[in-house]
């Protein structure tokens, strides 16, 4: 009797793909209590850090960024400024993670694509002036800081927030 070329068991796909039975993977179930207490926090934080930024740029290294020289260490308004659209800009992305995590794949790398290119858009942004070089630079790092304090919060935040549907 020759041996028969069927296999007992589920059918292989070609190209490794597993077999034919397998079910997609479990969608993920959002948790947006926690994605948005998670970003209202993420926004305190960016606030306090576009501070803590101005105070080591502009004290610690005494590069003039967001206000004139004379405006001391803490600055002006322009600083307060600067954290109030650190919160706001953290709570926008808080929004653009909720609507990636309900309607993309892999929500995680979009959203940290988009949050890398706005923070080097932001950073540029500077060198597109006539102030000096310095302050530039000063400008460009506090930016930097901020972003990467909104993005990697709010992506742990997210991996907080979803878990797998069971």
């Amino acid at each position: 009797m020759q041996p028969s070329n069927q296999t007992s068991g589920p059918r292989q796909m070609p190209y490794g793909g597993g077999p034919a039975t397998d079910a997609p993977p479990p969608a993920s179930r959002l948790d947006a209590v926690r994605l948005w207490a998670g970003g209202v926090m993420t926004a305190g934080v960016a606030g306090f850090t576009a501070v803590a930024a101005v105070l080591l740029v502009r004290g610690s290294l005494a590069i003039p960024v967001f206000a004139p020289e004379g405006a001391g260490t803490m600055g002006d308004a322009s600083t307060g400024l600067l954290a109030a659209g650190a919160s706001v800009a953290a709570l926008a992305a808080t929004a653009l993670l909720h609507l990636l995590i309900l309607g993309t794949p892999r929500a995680g790398r979009f959203f940290g694509w988009i949050i890398a290119l706005v923070t080097v858009a932001m950073m540029l942004l500077p060198f597109r002036t006539t102030a000096p070089m310095d302050s530039k630079v000063g400008t460009a790092v506090v930016y930097l800081a901020t972003g990467a304090a909104i993005g990697s919060l709010l992506s742990a935040v997210a991996r907080g927030a979803t878990r797998r549907a069971a």
